[in-house]
């Protein structure tokens, strides 16, 4: 067996495993919930407009944030297009929500959500990251939608633009 299935197979046991130990009637709701809430950044997004609404003072960083939220999805979905990794496809593994394309590599929702957490933490003046992220991550493993790498790599990749739009914000 090369690198490359030997990587899939473990990937793909971790999945099976995951589900197996907190796939839930309870934690499989939860985790379509998130799903619902973080399709193509929607609900991220949202929260960044009401934070608009509330935090008039800041209106344009929270608007600025919000359009980040976006932004580090659409790069996630450029990124998918490039590496074209499919999702997950193995009997062992049970896919429980419906996705809007076949590519799984990076989670669309691990990017969105660690940027929105990274932006507004920085705008409410509390560390949103430990709350929000592991649950939407650990979600889109449940789910059976996506490998431990296509969550990690996402969450990584809404660091990254999160961090960069969030310094932007704090030189203004």
């Amino acid at each position: 067996m090369d690198r490359k299935a030997s990587v899939a197979g473990r990937e793909t046991a971790a999945l099976s495993r995951v589900q197996g130990a907190i796939g839930t009637p309870a934690v499989v709701k939860a985790a379509r919930g998130l799903s619902l809430f973080g399709e193509h950044s929607a609900g991220w997004f949202a929260l960044g407009v009401v934070g608009a609404v509330v935090d008039k003072r800041r209106r344009r960083d929270w608007l600025v944030a919000s359009v980040g939220v976006v932004a580090a999805h659409a790069a996630s979905i450029a990124v998918k297009r490039v590496v074209r990794r499919p999702r997950p496809d193995d009997p062992s593994v049970e896919i429980l929500a419906g996705t809007p394309s076949k590519l799984s590599f990076p989670s669309s929702h691990a990017t969105s959500t660690t940027a929105a957490a990274v932006l507004y933490s920085g705008l409410t003046g509390r560390s949103l990251v430990p709350v929000l992220v592991p649950p939407m991550l650990v979600s889109r493993l449940v789910l059976g939608v996506h490998y431990p790498t296509d969550v990690l790599a996402g969450s990584a990749l809404g660091a990254l633009i999160g961090g960069l739009v969030r310094r932007k914000l704090a030189r203004r």
